[in-house]
């Protein structure tokens, strides 16, 4: 990946230029010391003078608010009126057509920056003079946020517009916005800094100053990268919108970044200093400001994604050129309009242009399936086996591959312009998206229906969720969605769980910091403190969290480095990115796969003899966890000896010996943990008498005493077990129901125990297909 510069012949201005700002996708406007405010045509290549500044009036910084408004908010300002700020300490308020509507004396001295906030509802400066003030979007002056002794070159606004990073001499400091709270103030480089730029999709910090470094911090003020010296001070930095990458500039230096700091290509474009740097909407341009005159444009190209034996590159703005390495073959997409995104998995290649959307075969590269997008801002592609999904500057749509529109899923507050690949993820029948207002809030949506799952309301974390990824393979039913938190804690949720199933969500691991679905089979690869961590069947803690270490598979590498990331779980291939950008590719085991594929066309005979034939403990384990998930008692028992797990074993022989069907299903329940879904199985068969002796079991006397007395019939059989349970452990009663029921009712073991032996016999006269008895004693309770 790499910028492709362009760079006018003569300069368009007679001045430094100071400052631009990107209009829509085809359209820049740039202001220098000339005093003129220029727009760019780039689709024409034309440049027209918007207007003209009074001779005293020479700009630092200029920001258009996206026309967008994801807050709800009607239109007032965003897109029709821009701010620039100018070193006689005012603020101007420009309209589209070059009117200044209002001129604002903000600080004393030069005003250096003026930022709008992302929900735009204010705009934010900073001057010569050390203070940060806030404003309404009419201009009004609603607080003082910061005074200091120090100029403040540069200022930034947090993700949710409720704090303002910015400069403090050698130190970055981010102030909330609520009176009386306390800054994050830290030491950031060893000389002034220039410039900040802090990105909402990523929560993340870029930072240059004149010690010639760019450094990459996250928001509690650690750093991830510093790059080494370079040869000038850096005097722009900026985050492409979705987070991915961004861009530093120096004197005749433009270099494009990723997100984790290293650097992807350096152009060494005659510019001299580039004062400010900005990306396009669509995260595919970004423009600079020079200090000869000149703005130079810079487009990314020579993108690369890979999907098992085929390669496609971006090779132009309009050009893709896909690779068959198995066969060398190539094959050259042309496209009319830019290409804005391209994402390539499952067999098809997406493409999405300013105006279209071009889905692609592997099978067939000659006659795309083509429809036409209603608003070309987009931002981000993921795609499953069946669908894929796309988000633009207002929706998200989900698309199958013929290209007919299935749902366009939405929420409360819905604010797409933060979404990217760790906050959304999609399945064949599921789409998760984290709420960005409230992070600890996770939307799930039936991705046919659009609408929630299961239960009418989206789910909440106990933490902050960083990341979500929903498993590909598998009935609906089993849906499970991986949840990492803000305390790097891996979560398994099950989206689709009834609800009895008290086990719904499960604590899987710690300190995880990056994780990956395989494609073809719910097996789940996490990072670990630079270890690979393989989960086989990580569902197994639903089944029997205890199975859970014996179905991992942990490689410890040094060459994973600081920092990697997991790009790929592909067959039995994870491929693994570096902090330095170089890729690992590390193998698994293809057996786990197999069985997979095996207990999902129920073949479960044939599992068993992969299993024998392999003679690996791990593989037993996910087969025993697998047939118990599947209630296959047969396979669990020959699964479970094998791992010698006696005293399952035993279990399972007795459920196979119950005389019904819901008393077997019951007992599998329990075993499985899951007390809740035990008793509701149980009381929706007639079996009320087992639903007693079960919590009597369990040492729920409470709940045992509500259904007997529900029940009618065996309020002295709860009371004579409780008699019994406090002579054991010579204790008195300290339960005032007890205290009063055994007052009135006369416990006598004999009559306990006809009755108890009458509820066997009803039980073993009683068979599957007697609906009567059921229904009877479902209406008693």
């Amino acid at each position: 990946m790499r910028f492709k510069t362009y760079l006018g012949k003569e300069p368009r201005h007679s001045d430094i230029v100071s400052c631009i700002a990107w209009n829509t996708t085809d359209e820049v406007l740039s202001c220098a010391d000339d005093h003129e405010v220029l727009i760019w045509n780039l689709i024409t290549n034309e440049t027209t003078k918007l207007l003209t500044l009074s001779n005293d009036l020479f700009p630092t910084d200029m920001h258009i608010l996206k026309t967008s408004n994801p807050s709800g908010l009607k239109k007032q300002i965003g897109g029709d009126v821009f701010v620039i700020t100018t070193t006689d300490g005012k603020f101007h308020l420009i309209n589209r057509t070059g009117r200044i509507e209002k001129s604002v004396e903000a600080h004393r001295g030069a005003v250096l920056a003026g930022r709008w906030s992302y929900d735009g509802t204010a705009f934010a400066t900073a001057g010569e003079d050390g203070s940060v003030k806030i404003w309404s979007r009419s201009g009004m002056l609603r607080s003082t946020l910061v005074s200091t002794s120090f100029p403040i070159y540069s200022l930034a606004w947090g993700p949710n517009s409720d704090q303002i990073l910015h400069t403090s001499s050698r130190q970055l400091v981010i102030k909330p916005l609520q009176p009386n709270s306390k800054p994050l103030q830290w030491r950031a480089h060893d000389g002034l800094i220039l410039k900040v730029a802090w990105n909402p999709s990523n929560n993340l910090i870029i930072s240059g100053g004149e010690d010639c470094k760019y450094k990459v911090w996250d928001s509690y003020g650690r750093i991830l990268y510093s790059s080494h010296a370079n040869d000038y001070p850096v005097t722009s930095v900026s985050w492409s919108p979705n987070g991915e990458m961004f861009c530093v500039g120096s004197f005749n230096s433009l270099r494009l970044c990723d997100r984790t700091g290293w650097s992807h290509s350096l152009d060494k474009p005659e510019t001299q200093s580039l004062f400010c740097l900005e990306w396009s909407s669509d995260g595919t341009q970004v423009a600079g400001a020079c200090g000869n005159g000149h703005v130079i444009f810079a487009h990314v190209v020579e993108r690369r994604l890979e999907w098992k034996h085929f390669e496609a590159t971006v090779r132009g703005r309009k050009t893709i050129t896909v690779q068959n390495v198995s066969f060398d073959l190539m094959e050259n997409l042309d496209f009319r309009d830019n290409i804005i995104k391209v994402s390539f998995e499952y067999n098809h290649l997406i493409v999405l242009t300013s105006t279209q959307c071009y889905i692609y075969s592997t099978k067939n590269w000659n006659t795309p399936i083509i429809f036409d997008l209603k608003e070309g801002n987009v931002s981000l592609v993921v795609q499953a086996e069946k669908h894929f999904l796309f988000v633009d500057g207002q929706s998200m749509y989900i698309y199958n591959y013929d290209g007919r529109l299935v749902s366009s899923p939405k929420w409360p507050l819905m604010r797409t312009d933060y979404l990217n690949q760790s906050t959304v993820s999609l399945s064949n029948d599921t789409v998760a998206v984290r709420n960005k207002g409230d992070e600890k809030i996770i939307h799930i949506f039936d991705a046919v229906t659009g609408k929630y799952v299961p239960d009418g309301k989206p789910f909440t974390h106990k933490m902050e969720v960083l990341e979500v990824a929903l498993d590909q393979c598998g009935p609906s039913i089993n849906r499970r969605l991986a949840i990492v938190d803000k305390n790097r804690d891996l979560y398994l949720l099950n989206v689709r769980a009834l609800p009895n199933a008290s086990k719904k969500i499960m604590k899987l691991g710690t300190m995880m910091h990056s994780i990956r679905w395989n494609d073809n089979s719910n097996m789940l690869a996490s990072l670990q403190d630079g270890k690979l961590m393989i989960f086989y069947y990580p569902a197994v803690v639903f089944a029997d969290k205890n199975l859970l270490a014996t179905t991992l598979m942990q490689k410890d590498d040094n060459d994973f480095g600081k920092n990697p990331q997991i790009m790929s779980f592909v067959g039995n291939h994870v491929n693994i990115r570096r902090a330095d950008g170089s890729i690992l590719s590390s193998a698994t085991s293809p057996y786990p796969s197999v069985l997979h594929g095996y207990v999902a066309s129920n073949r479960w005979d044939d599992a068993v003899r992969l299993c024998r034939y392999i003679k690996d403990e791990t593989l037993w384990a996910c087969l025993a966890g697998m047939s118990l998930s599947s209630k296959d008692l047969k396979t669990a028992e020959i699964a479970y000896a094998a791992i010698k797990e006696s005293d399952k074993v035993e279990c399972i022989q007795y459920i196979k010996k119950l005389p019904l069907k819901d008393l077997q299903t019951s007992e599998m329940a329990l075993l499985n943990g899951n007390v809740r879904e035990a008793e509701s199985v149980l009381l929706g068969g007639g079996l009320s008498f087992r639903a007693i002796m079960l919590n009597l079991r369990l040492y729920r006397w409470d709940r045992a005493l509500e259904l007997a007395a529900k029940n009618g019939n065996h309020v002295d059989t709860v009371l004579a077990f409780r008699q019994k349970y406090l002579e054991t452990l010579d204790m008195p009663e300290d339960k005032s129901n007890f205290l009063q029921l055994m007052k009135e009712v006369e416990v006598k073991w004999d009559a306990v125990n006809e009755k108890i032996e009458e509820e066997y016999k009803k039980e073993k006269n009683m068979t599957p297909s007697d609906p009567a008895a059921r229904r009877r004693t479902s209406l008693m309770l």
